[in-house]
């Protein structure tokens, strides 16, 4: 059996019936990728503002959103063999596909570096080795393993992902036992308080990203049904145990960064091993997804760019980790777009059913798209509510209903010649 090779990872083609994997491998791969201390990050800034009740309701309510938009692009990827950016020539067209590439690529090169930051900081702080020796340490290595592929991504999520849920679901027990117990922890009440927009706003745009490049791993699953599945689990379960590890955490001692809670329980060397795997995973993730989006722009090797973008994610890793907030705010107007824009096209338009890419006839720019991406954009940005959602509405309705228009006139155009 062939297998997906460090030279051939199908960054420009369909992945072959012969490369697809079973449930397992895609569990684990997807529920590596939403397994990111991030999340925790984020988690704790909710459990700061937000009663345990109110979380709950925001945790689970963000994430069943996540999931559901994420599994629609998940069937895309599954019946189809492509990434997302493969997906992408048919809503935005060949050059027009380069846009949500550079986006998407760029956030994921931007995820990189928060996650090597937070990767060397907790390690700087136990053992006081210098903080950049540290970054440049964890760039080299978690940019090595993303040059082996999809194979190397799987075999690590084996380790990383029972790991981490161990050690988060024993740090909450020791953070609820110090608490004075379950209803102790439900009567914290938070100093100061986020609104529930805001909390689902942090909570889908802190993986909003990894959601829209869900095609980016899930073109290896077997089956559609695998594939979603798959997905599921990771952006509904994996994804709301990382924001409750954090929440729990900031709840009970004050503190919404994961490794200092970790430190203040004793588990230092535990911290150390398994935070350091976990992001590790996650950030292969991340930078493979990227060099599939650049791959798609410039038709270079994903192996070259892994290796390009890995450089650049080390060098501004210090800068993204201090910049993080504002970070979501961008990934919650610009990024959620192109997935409605993606979702509309395939569903709606093409009616579930693309030709096969080596096959099709595919503009070069669909300004539709564009436009409709835009106006989702300007909709997360100037209208009240729910930021990432008022993107994904607008664009999806945008798109269909702009495209519905264009059939009927290219229709009228054919009976009438």
């Amino acid at each position: 059996m062939k297998e997906p090779s460090a030279s051939h990872d199908y960054e420009l083609s369909t992945v072959p019936a012969h490369a697809r994997r079973g449930f397992f491998v895609m569990f684990s791969v997807m529920v590596s990728f939403t397994l990111f201390s991030a999340s925790m990050w984020a988690g704790g800034t909710l459990g700061q503002g937000l009663s345990m009740t109110q979380f709950i309701i925001a945790v689970l309510l963000g994430n069943a959103l996540l999931a559901a938009y994420a599994s629609a692009l998940a069937i895309m990827s599954s019946r189809t063999g492509l990434s997302t950016h493969l997906i992408s020539r048919y809503a935005f067209g060949v050059r027009g596909s380069w846009l949500p590439s550079l986006l998407l690529g760029g956030t994921q090169v931007g995820w990189f570096g928060v996650g090597i930051a937070m990767f060397a900081l907790p390690i700087h702080a136990a053992t006081g080795i210098n903080n950049y020796l540290l970054i440049v340490i964890g760039g080299v290595l978690m940019t090595s393993t993303a040059y082996l592929g999809f194979k190397a991504l799987a075999i690590l999520g084996f380790f990383a992902v029972p790991s981490i849920v161990v050690l988060g679901v024993w740090s909450m027990g020791v953070a609820v036992d110090t608490a004075g117990g379950l209803g102790a922890l439900m009567e914290i009440e938070p100093v100061e308080r986020l609104s529930m927009a805001t909390a689902l706003t942090v909570c889908i745009g802190s993986f909003i990203s990894g959601a829209t490049l869900t095609p980016d791993f899930v073109r290896f699953a077997r089956t559609t049904r695998i594939g979603v599945i798959a997905t599921v689990i990771a952006f509904f379960l994996g994804n709301s145990l990382m924001f409750s590890i954090g929440a729990v955490g900031a709840l009970v001692y004050g503190e919404a960064d994961v490794s200092q809670v970790l430190f203040a329980q004793g588990l230092i060397v535990l911290a150390i091993l398994v935070l350091g795997l976990n992001i590790w995973t996650t950030n292969d993730n991340a930078l493979y997804a990227a060099s599939l989006g650049f791959a798609n722009i410039t038709r270079y090797p994903k192996r070259y760019l892994v290796l390009f973008n890995g450089t650049v994610g080390t060098l501004l890793s210090v800068w993204l980790y201090d910049n993080f907030v504002g970070w979501l705010t961008f990934l919650s107007s610009a990024l959620p777009p192109i997935g409605a824009v993606l979702i509309s096209d395939y569903f709606i338009l093409a009616r579930g059913r693309y030709p096969a890419l080596e096959h099709a006839k595919l503009k070069d720019v669909h300004w539709m798209a564009i436009v409709s991406w835009a106006i989702g954009c300007a909709a997360a940005n100037l209208l009240p509510g729910i930021p990432p959602l008022n993107a994904i509405i607008f664009a999806l309705a945008a798109h269909t209903a702009g495209g519905l228009a264009l059939n009927r006139i290219l229709e009228r155009r054919s009976s009438s010649a």
